[in-house]
């Protein structure tokens, strides 16, 4: 008899799709935030040291943002957008945007693992530096790509605030 319960249970083990965290996001994940789906296109791995950190390039039709995941002491999370602001090298201790001044955190170089739309920037190294409002609320973050410094701007949010649908196995 279990032969044929075998046969005729048709009972077939399916892959079942990992868990995902904020730092184990995949390219082709569903990620929900501010009641929009965005899907994971591209994804960069910061390296300073033995530090590593995460930037997730997410698309919902034509609009981008990034999330930004790093585990320090805590989990700290934030949203970006490419902004226009003009700064050159080296970093300033202070910049300027939207009449808001903002201050240097920390500042140094990073090599880089890049996946998805992100993959040509695999193996190269990036200089940034990270800045904050005077309360912390708003961020400003500079990388430098090549002679070009890409300049976003961010606010912290919650990992409740984030639903993750694995779009792969």
């Amino acid at each position: 008899m279990g032969l044929f319960s075998k046969i005729f249970s048709g009972k077939k083990d399916k892959p079942v799709p990992k868990e995902r965290t904020v730092l184990s996001i995949e390219i082709g994940d569903i990620l929900t935030y501010d009641l929009r789906d965005y899907e994971v296109v591209g994804k960069i791995t910061y390296r300073d040291g033995s530090y590593e950190w995460y930037g997730y390039q997410l698309l919902e039709g034509h609009d981008t943002i990034w999330l930004s995941a790093e585990m320090d002491d805590e989990l700290e999370l934030g949203i970006y957008q490419k902004v226009q602001l003009a700064v050159s090298k080296p970093y300033p201790k202070e910049v300027t945007y939207e009449n808001k001044t903002y201050y240097l955190q920390e500042s140094g170089t990073a090599r880089v693992i890049g996946e998805g739309r992100s993959s040509n920037l695999q193996g190269t190294e990036t200089n940034y530096a990270d800045y904050a409002d005077a309360d912390a609320a708003n961020y400003i973050s500079l990388e430098s790509w090549g002679s070009e410094i890409e300049v976003s701007h961010g606010y912290p949010i919650e990992e409740y605030e984030i639903k993750i649908m694995a779009g792969s196995i």
